[in-house]
């Protein structure tokens, strides 16, 4: 694995084109909105790639047969020298790096809850990530039978944006609030006058926009989420923009959530968590 110089980034937007599945977190990096890290097999004519944003996703492509690569990238996956302490989502693609990947894993592939200890290092847990299609009229159905009271909805600012905790937060998505204000949008609702949630669009290019969201705990179970998040959706159809939804399916809060504000499960695809 070779670390790809920042100034080379844009030879990987066309392959990365190829890739038929959610990719803008990879895209973000690739354009510089976001600080993240992308490898490669070999600076010259690279065949295969892996990018990585610093929320904590990635995703491998290309060719599956450079044994070289395969070997570093499986030390990286497995985390054998121990420089890394956060674990990674990973998507790949195409399909043949599922079978290239279960045969260079082996037994250090596992399930998720397959195993007794669920933060052990030294295995990648395979999951399943779900991308949705947006439904407009499934989402002007439920949008009319939206209540609530004791809540105000309004356009997050700077100081929003460093207000708001949580995994789900554009401080993860974004290098930095001006970048995020400028760039960005994102709605937050306050609940009896107080930062409840926030939605926001964790990637943005032309005509789509990818939703994130988080609800301080002490919020959540009020309906607050569909509340801030159909605000969001509707300045995506006001101003032309798709809305995009992707979650995994072991989180059944957000599955559920995208469902109801009209978006539908299109792409099931393996997830794999590195190991931390």
């Amino acid at each position: 694995m070779i670390e790809l110089p920042r100034n080379r980034y844009h030879l990987l937007l066309p392959p990365l084109e190829e890739v038929k599945v959610n990719t803008l977190f990879a895209r973000f990096v690739l354009e510089h909105k976001i600080t993240g890290k992308v490898y490669v097999n070999r600076l010259e004519s690279p065949s295969v790639y892996y990018i990585e944003h610093p929320y904590g996703m990635s995703l491998l492509f290309g060719e599956t047969g450079d044994e070289a690569f395969n070997r570093c990238f499986i030390e990286y996956a497995l985390n054998t020298g121990g420089n890394r302490n956060h674990y990674i989502w990973m998507q790949a693609w195409p399909k043949t790096w599922n079978d290239r990947l279960e045969s260079l894993l082996g037994k250090k592939l596992v399930k998720a809850g397959n195993h007794e200890n669920e933060v052990q290092s030294n295995l990648v847990e395979l999951h399943t990530r779900i991308n949705f299609k947006f439904n407009p009229d499934k989402y002007n159905r439920f949008r009319q039978t939206l209540t609530g009271k004791n809540y105000e909805i309004v356009r997050t600012d700077e100081k929003m944006y460093a207000a708001m905790a949580g995994s789900v937060v554009p401080c993860h998505f974004w290098d930095n609030a001006t970048g995020f204000v400028k760039n960005g949008v994102g709605f937050s609702l306050f609940y009896e006058g107080k930062l409840a949630t926030t939605a926001f669009s964790a990637y943005i290019f032309e005509g789509v926009l990818e939703l994130g969201m988080e609800t301080f705990p002490e919020y959540r179970g009020k309906g607050l989420a569909q509340l801030v998040c159909s605000a969001l959706i509707d300045y995506c159809m006001e101003n032309n923009y798709e809305p995009v939804w992707s979650c995994r399916l072991e989180n059944i809060p957000s599955y559920n959530l995208a469902q109801k504000l009209g978006f539908e499960p299109t792409i099931t695809l393996p997830y794999y968590r590195l190991s931390n």
